[in-house]
């Protein structure tokens, strides 16, 4: 049975409200009825298997993709109504592979939707500067350089500070760590969780990752073939009882098993 989120509020920063998709002339459903409200400030994980839907519906917020039906709306305003490139200025996006122009340097990607904005040079120069300090990197070191001279977390930074330039209240991150290794994921990943908490942010991050999602976010949604099964906090999911979610819960479970007995261990 799919259960809705009874969180849904006119004040809610994004809500899906009995949200569709079908895709191709045989109406192949990706998304089936999804109603979910995410607060102000919230943090929200959307986890599930590969095809659940988790990126189609992500790509709902920003217009990148139109529901067959239900509405989606950002600060109680249904984006079918707003322009979608002004939408999308206003909403900060991130995602695995990040999209640098290989071409531009540092300071040339974090600026560019100022740069559209049609900011002052000397406004854009000191923003950039303040959103590399934001993302732990130091603007002398990095602002002149190229994509192809940064390591993986350093262009997944660069990303970030790219997606925050506009100051955006909500952020969207599909798989935004999934590429790097797994003490950069984990750097990354909490230095992000600091900066959505001091910058006030609503954010939806998309992860395959369980652990991933029950140690960042406020609550865990769980897709299952386009449809809303669970979604609650953390320390509610590990004792929901639907087989999808303890599926989900077996890995970081079996991890955190071993290495506990490995910590119990006499040493040699």
């Amino acid at each position: 049975m799919q259960r809705c989120d009874k969180a849904m509020t006119v004040a809610a920063a994004i809500a899906f409200d009995q949200v569709s998709k079908t895709y191709g002339a045989d109406s192949e459903r990706v998304l089936d009825g999804v109603t979910l409200a995410v607060a102000e400030g919230e943090l929200l994980a959307i986890v599930g298997r590969s095809g659940s839907g988790k990126t189609t519906l992500l790509r709902h917020v920003n217009r990148l993709t139109e529901a067959t039906s239900g509405v989606v709306s950002v600060g109680g305003e249904d984006v079918r109504g707003v322009d979608p490139i002004a939408l999308r200025r206003r909403i900060g996006y991130v995602f695995q592979g990040v999209g640098l122009f290989p071409h531009m340097t540092v300071a040339e990607n974090a600026a560019i939707a100022l740069r559209l904005r049609g900011d002052a040079a000397a406004a854009i120069s000191a923003r950039v500067d303040a959103l590399l300090a934001l993302v732990r990197l130091d603007a002398g070191r990095y602002r002149d350089r190229y994509p192809h001279q940064l390591s993986g977390g350093e262009r997944q930074r660069v990303g970030v500070a790219r997606a925050l330039a506009a100051s955006p209240r909500v952020m969207l991150m599909d798989e935004p760590f999934g590429a790097l290794d797994p003490a950069t994921r984990d750097a990354l990943a909490t230095d992000y969780r600091a900066l959505h908490d001091t910058l006030r942010l609503t954010t939806i991050i998309i992860t395959h990752d369980m652990l991933e999602a029950m140690l960042l976010a406020d609550r865990v949604a769980v897709l299952r073939a386009g449809r809303l099964i669970a979604i609650g906090a953390p320390r509610a999911l590990i004792d929901d009882t639907d087989s999808e979610v303890r599926a989900l819960l077996q890995t970081p479970r079996r991890q955190a098993e071993r290495l506990s007995a490995i910590m119990r261990a006499p040493r040699s």
